[in-house]
């Protein structure tokens, strides 16, 4: 399937392995990148420029497709070292970068002088036209239903990716609720040219994660997510479960005084605990509403295999009986 996206990337399907923390590492992202999508390698859960290049050489062991790295601005008190993450990145020849949280104008002049493309998660159309404006090639448009975090607007994917689709002159991605062939198929109709996919990816064999966080959202359904810190404006969707229900319970107590502190000890360090460990209690965890599809841990190759399939059933089977 060729969409501008797959052009851009020099991938053969529209399909994007989003950023997370503790999952994208090399084993998934070269999965994904041999699988004919494009894997992504969190560039914060390595941290560090010298653990960054040795996970970007990790891949290219894994894999002669192109993978990109995933770069996130988040607020905090002593940020990571920017400039030697993005100068790793180009010195590790790599030729998609992901951005998310705050704007990446910064960054862009030294990434499109090495030649790299830069796709930007947006949560609101008026984000993706500042992207767009500030010279990204492409934006991750991320709707409500979204695992992490959903901005604050609370726009679902039905009228946000139509109404990126009026705005927008670069392509866009959806993201948030993305699963399978009917999600693909969804998407391409509302305007998209692929789709990005998060939480569907860590229910895959390669996942680096432990067993029990897969099995979790497979057991989950669509019920199963919480929206916590949305009083401190920095809303993530999350499994529901004790650590997050102690969150909201401090969140409802505390009212307009919570500050972050009071949950920290439910949303800071718990990654490792719960993704490496398998400490499923250990605090909060992003994952998106689309947990309700997901039923099975296949490879990332019959992932995507099924989802190809599945999108060229819809359209050459299904859609084209209702034009006879």
């Amino acid at each position: 399937m060729k969409t501008r996206i797959t052009e851009l990337l020099g991938i053969e399907h529209p399909i994007i392995q989003g950023g997370m923390h503790f999952v994208g590492l090399a084993e998934l992202a070269a999965a994904v990148s041999n699988a004919g999508g494009l894997g992504i390698i969190t560039g914060l859960t390595q941290g560090t420029p010298e653990k960054l290049a040795n996970e970007i050489a990790r891949c290219k062991e894994m894999t002669d497709k192109p993978f990109g790295v995933n770069i996130t601005f988040l607020p905090t008190l002593t940020p990571p070292d920017y400039p030697a993450l993005f100068q790793t990145i180009i010195d590790g020849g790599i030729t998609v970068v992901e951005t998310a949280g705050n704007n990446p104008a910064q960054w862009l002049p030294m990434l499109k002088d090495a030649g790299i493309k830069v796709i930007h998660k947006c949560t609101a159309v008026r984000h993706a036209l500042k992207a767009q404006s500030i010279g990204c090639d492409a934006a991750s448009v991320d709707g409500f239903e979204c695992g992490g975090h959903p901005g604050e607007d609370d726009v679902p994917n039905f009228i946000l990716l139509p109404r990126a689709a009026d705005e927008l002159e670069i392509p866009f991605v959806a993201s948030g609720g993305m699963a399978d062939g009917r999600s693909l198929v969804g998407a391409l109709a509302m305007g998209a040219e692929g789709i990005n996919m998060g939480t569907r990816f860590i229910a895959t064999q390669e996942a680096p994660v432990h067993e029990k966080v897969k099995q979790a959202i497979v057991a989950a359904s669509e019920l199963d997510t919480r929206l916590v810190m949305r009083p401190l404006r920095n809303t993530e969707r999350v499994l529901a479960n004790p650590a997050v229900e102690r969150l909201l319970e401090k969140e409802k107590a505390l009212g307009a005084d919570l500050k972050f502190e009071d949950i920290i000890d439910e949303v800071a360090g718990v990654y490792p605990r719960i993704m490496q460990e398998g400490d499923m209690d250990a605090g909060a965890w992003s994952c998106g509403m689309v947990a309700g599809l997901i039923d099975d841990i296949p490879t990332v190759q019959e992932l995507i295999d099924n989802i190809m399939a599945e999108a060229d059933g819809i359209i050459n089977e299904r859609l084209r009986g209702f034009c006879a």
